[in-house]
């Protein structure tokens, strides 16, 4: 009994309703404070609305010149677009094709598209003739580091020298000489390409030949990886002999798809009528020659 009378009221009993906004709590007043009363009105030129700004006269000046030089060349960029356009259409209607370097792809420096360009039952021809070209890169190159190779086993520095002469002008040469001209007679069916062709590609089958039998004729030394000079030098230099093996075997090949190459565009040329067109061309240039 003294512990029920020392506990709570009747916890069965209803509670009294006790209102939160009765008798708020006593709010400790607010300490004098460090802020310090905001201006009524912004300061600055905000707030003068109708105030002038003076410009110097210089400005002005300068301003206005600087206009007009930008007029001047914009209707010089103009001038100069409508005249590109202009010549872009006598090209077209003079029938010259503007060609843009796309290949190879990660640094252009020639413009070569045989899907876009080439007639579709020539395309294969035009590849293999391609592959004939990259062939001739791939054997001069090759050439070179086996002449270097003989070069560093004792052979002079003369023959290394002929070796870039050869790696230079065969690329070149061969690009420019029966190449292009393969390519504008399959795009155009010019007889006159045709006749370019024919003529400095027998001369780069002629080269291919010789350089893989490699005779001390023209040059005494070891400048070409032929099979004279491989079975000459493997004696002293098994390494530089394997290089110059090597050589011999991709001329070889090298002159294979070249014979190939010519067979093929010799028959394509007389089975559409090239030939007649271009014995036509040849009697042209003689009669106007003769007048």
């Amino acid at each position: 009994m003294l512990m029920a009378r020392r506990n709570d009221s009747n916890p069965f009993e209803e509670e009294e309703d006790v209102n939160p906004f009765a008798n708020p709590p006593s709010i400790p007043p607010v300490s004098n404070s460090r802020l310090l009363p905001l201006p009524s009105k912004p300061a600055g030129f905000y707030n003068d609305y109708g105030a002038t700004i003076d410009i110097p006269l210089d400005t002005l000046n300068a301003l206005k010149k600087k206009e007009k030089e930008l007029k001047i060349k914009a209707e010089q960029l103009n001038k100069r677009e409508t005249e590109l356009k202009r010549r872009e259409e006598a090209a077209v209607h003079a029938g010259i094709v503007i060609e843009e370097k796309n290949w190879p792809p990660f640094f252009p420096i020639i413009h070569h598209d045989i899907a876009s360009e080439i007639p579709i039952h020539v395309q294969q021809l035009q590849y293999v003739a391609f592959a004939s070209l990259l062939g001739l890169v791939a054997c001069l190159f090759w050439n070179f580091m086996a002449v270097t190779a003989a070069w560093i086993g004792g052979e002079g520095v003369k023959i290394w020298f002929l070796a870039i002469i050869y790696f230079i002008s065969g690329v070149l040469g061969a690009y420019f000489l029966w190449y292009r001209p393969l390519y504008r007679a399959m795009r155009t069916e010019s007889a006159l390409s045709y006749g370019w062709f024919f003529l400095f590609y027998l001369l780069h089958i002629a080269f291919v030949v010789y350089a893989a039998v490699a005779p001390p004729i023209i040059f005494k030394g070891k400048y070409l990886a032929g099979i004279l000079a491989a079975v000459d030098v493997i004696g002293d230099h098994v390494i530089v002999g394997i290089f110059y093996f090597i050589g011999f075997g991709m001329f070889c090949l090298e002159s294979l798809v070249s014979i190939w190459v010519l067979k093929q565009v010799n028959m394509y040329f007389r089975g559409g009528g090239q030939a007649a067109e271009m014995r036509r061309e040849a009697a042209r240039s003689a009669k106007r020659a003769a007048i």
